[in-house]
């Protein structure tokens, strides 16, 4: 595999404390974060000779070595995962995507999606939306799961990408947030912009942003945790996540926007989606009951 020129730095006074691999996306600006840990769990990152975790706290006079390597390509070919299908027809299957899988390859995942699952069960996928994203009409967060559509020719992909634009697929979430939450119903009304000092996160506190709206209802309270069901009015990159985060309830377990570190995946689950059949014009509603983890979790509480 090619190799780029061996890196090394030198941690200062003020970089103490600092997380390695934070210290490295401030010092590598070329390198995404994502690859830089990826190269720190290949080993190709040492602190004073010896690899270290990403989270590992830099001392000062700490020396950092880095050997670059490329990334593997991204591959969109057909692997053996196993799929849980809620519905099929000759237009669109959907799928229950369980929390940790990918929709698509990207930044630090290069296979083991739901696209390598797809074009390793199904014979024909749509090819509108590109050859590494055959099929894939909308995406759901990696550690979100529940309902994905996914389209098999082209023209059905075209019909329900217009129902999404136009905002007519009705989305609905379960949603476990911390705290209690104070109204019954409420709806959140805010832009959505990239957080420029977290390029990984959103914001809604930046002039500028994209129009979003969230609408959430309470179904269940406990303690320390109100469990809500939210609607979406638009589809902006963590929506749910930002907009809740917001109002100072950040979703159950997403460290990203503020939540204690309490599980390997965040509470959000895409329960139900309701849109018309691209060929009929029919009404077609598909739900993902709560996953048994989920289940589990409420019942901790």
């Amino acid at each position: 595999m090619p190799q780029g020129p061996h890196l090394r730095e030198v941690a200062g006074p003020q970089d103490a404390g600092k997380r390695l691999d934070h210290l490295l996306q401030a010092r590598l600006a070329g390198f995404s974060r994502s690859r830089l840990q990826e190269w720190m769990r290949a080993g190709r990152v040492l602190v004073n000779g010896a690899a270290q975790k990403p989270s590992y706290s830099v001392r000062a006079g700490d020396v950092v070595d880095v050997e670059p390597a490329d990334l593997a390509p991204l591959d969109a070919s057909p692997e053996a995962i196993p799929l849980s299908v809620l519905y099929e027809d000759d237009d669109l299957v959907a799928i229950d995507k369980p929390a940790g899988l990918a929709v698509h390859s990207g930044a630090g995942v290069r296979s083991g999606t739901l696209v390598n699952a797809l074009l390793g069960r199904f014979q024909s996928l749509s090819r509108v939306g590109g050859a590494m994203r055959p099929g894939i009409v909308h995406r759901l967060d990696r550690f979100t799961s529940g309902v994905v559509l996914v389209a098999k020719n082209d023209a059905a992909h075209r019909r329900l990408a217009e129902q999404f634009a136009a905002r007519k697929v009705e989305k609905v979430y379960l949603a476990l947030v911390h705290g209690r939450v104070k109204l019954d119903s409420a709806r959140i009304d805010k832009p959505i912009a990239r957080d420029p000092q977290r390029r990984v996160r959103m914001t809604t506190r930046l002039a500028g942003g994209r129009h979003a709206w969230s609408e959430y209802r309470v179904l269940r309270r406990f303690p320390n945790f109100t469990l809500l069901e939210v609607r979406i009015g638009t589809g902006r990159t963590h929506q749910i996540r930002v907009h809740l985060s917001s109002i100072g309830h950040p979703v159950a377990g997403d460290r990203l926007y503020g939540a204690p570190a309490r599980a390997d995946r965040y509470f959000l689950h895409a329960h139900r989606i309701r849109f018309a059949q691209p060929s009929t014009g029919e009404a077609v509603e598909i739900v993902s009951p709560l996953p048994a983890e989920l289940e589990a979790w409420m019942s901790r509480l």
